[in-house]
């Protein structure tokens, strides 16, 4: 459908960033949004596609500030132009891609070859996120000026930690003066050692190596003492414990400078997964158990840390949602579980899963829309508020999803290459409809319109 004029009519407007939340219209034009609120016919162009969004919900494209497109170097797990298929059909406007490919970026040729297949095959942003050091090597900081001048939003070195303090210190320093995030992974491979899931009982029935909740809780106090020291701009990337919400409030108090993310799975499903039926206990392992769907990193954790986590996003503790969407081939994954790689699919899931927390009535409609939009848009800077919010003016980037629509998960049907998902079989609640870019319908579910 042509970007130059669109008018949504009838829906429920959800826009956290100007506190709106109320039955209204929404008229796009030449990609931008012309008018919010009541669209007279004198401002309607004759001929204008509508969209009639009456009982849906309306708001800001979601942004997602973590996650893996794979290209370049692995194009057989996901592509710039599957993963943002995906991104769309969960209502995704906006994606960050980690620097974990081949090559990584760490120089500015590989952002400008991103950007370039960006051009080329992408239907949604790609905002492209650099090394803090060379090769992820971790030995030596990446040129982060030329690279934050080459347009990268935060910098990371995700799927492994920056293990040396110093070096973490000095990107911590350098992110002060470039005003752009550095986003840890948060784990002491010293504790973690071999782990394949969460340490406790559910890792010591099934006999496999568990991850203590100290490994990630002892990096990250590291690393916001560091923030501390150095007045840097710290993100935080997908907590799961109940220690780490402890200690990001208690930064925020003394008035640290860091922000934080958690994922859909943290928030809604546990370890006991890894048993099977579904994390429902049935007096032992069942025959679906050791699922490598369920194998992920960090890993799923227990159903105290997962209260504590929604407590904390609930309470805006926790900024955002993030997917760490990360998409693999069928053979990495069958395989034995401590020999499968860590990862989940989850673009295409994230909002189903998430409003879970909506239907549960620990968070409102308002609240996780925010989480998904607003949230982000602060972590990464000014310059993403416009993607953020429903104001005439802005780039038209917007979702239309039903909260109430009911459909069952097959990976058959995803965009992206990687099917690999714990929740293949299970019922969401929450379908995203339309995905806008620019004024410009990328994807549609079941259209609600008319010419």
């Amino acid at each position: 459908m042509s970007s130059d004029l669109l008018l949504i009519k009838n829906g429920r407007v959800v826009d956290p960033g100007r506190n709106i939340d109320q039955v209204s219209s929404i008229l796009v034009r030449d990609g931008r949004i012309s008018v919010v609120g009541e669209v007279t016919a004198d401002v309607i162009p004759e001929g204008c596609p509508t969209i009639d969004a009456a009982g849906l919900v309306v708001s800001p494209g979601f942004i997602d500030i973590h996650c893996h497109l794979r290209e370049p170097g692995f194009e057989y797990k996901e592509t710039i132009a599957t993963g943002t298929k995906a991104g769309a059909r969960g209502g995704f406007t906006s994606l960050c891609c980690m620097p974990n490919t081949e090559p990584p970026i760490d120089n500015a040729a590989v952002v400008d070859l991103i950007r370039r297949r960006t051009r080329e095959d992408a239907i949604v942003r790609v905002h492209p996120i650099g090394c803090v050091t060379k090769g992820r090597k971790g030995k030596a900081l990446a040129e982060m000026e030329e690279l934050a001048s080459a347009g990268v939003v935060a910098f990371s070195d995700d799927g492994d930690p920056v293990y040396d303090s110093n070096i973490m210190r000095l990107a911590l320093t350098y992110s002060a003066d470039l005003g752009i995030p550095i986003t840890n992974h948060c784990e002491d491979h010293s504790l973690a050692k071999n782990g394949v899931m969460a340490e406790g009982w559910v890792a010591t029935r099934l006999g496999l190596p568990g991850i203590p909740a100290a490994a990630e809780e002892a990096m990250m106090a590291r690393d916001i003492s560091l923030a501390e020291l150095t007045g840097g701009r710290l993100h935080l990337a997908h907590l799961t414990t109940a220690g780490a919400v402890v200690l990001l409030r208690q930064a925020r108090e003394r008035g640290v400078n860091v922000t934080a993310e958690v994922c859909p799975h943290h928030l809604t499903i546990t370890d006991k997964w890894v048993l099977g039926n579904m994390g429902v206990e049935s007096g032992g392992a069942s025959t679906q158990a050791y699922d490598t769907s369920t194998k992920v990193y960090p890993p799923l954790r227990s159903g105290r840390d997962v209260e504590v986590l929604i407590e904390g996003l609930a309470e805006g503790v926790i900024d955002c949602i993030a997917t760490d969407h990360a998409p693999h081939e069928l053979v990495s994954k069958q395989v034995t579980f401590n020999e499968a790689a860590f990862g989940i699919s989850v673009l295409e899931t994230a909002l189903g899963s998430s409003l879970q927390l909506v239907h549960s009535g620990k968070m409102s409609l308002s609240a996780l829309v925010e989480r998904l939009t607003v949230g982000p848009a602060r972590v990464l800077g000014p310059a993403f508020n416009e993607f953020a919010a429903l104001e005439p003016g802005t780039p038209a980037d917007i979702v239309i999803f039903d909260p109430d629509a009911e459909w069952e998960v097959d990976p058959s049907e995803f965009e992206s290459k990687g099917k690999n998902t714990p929740l293949r079989g299970t019922t969401l609640k929450g379908k995203v409809l339309t995905t806008i870019v620019d004024g410009e319908i990328v994807y549609s579910a079941s259209p609600r319109s008319k010419s």
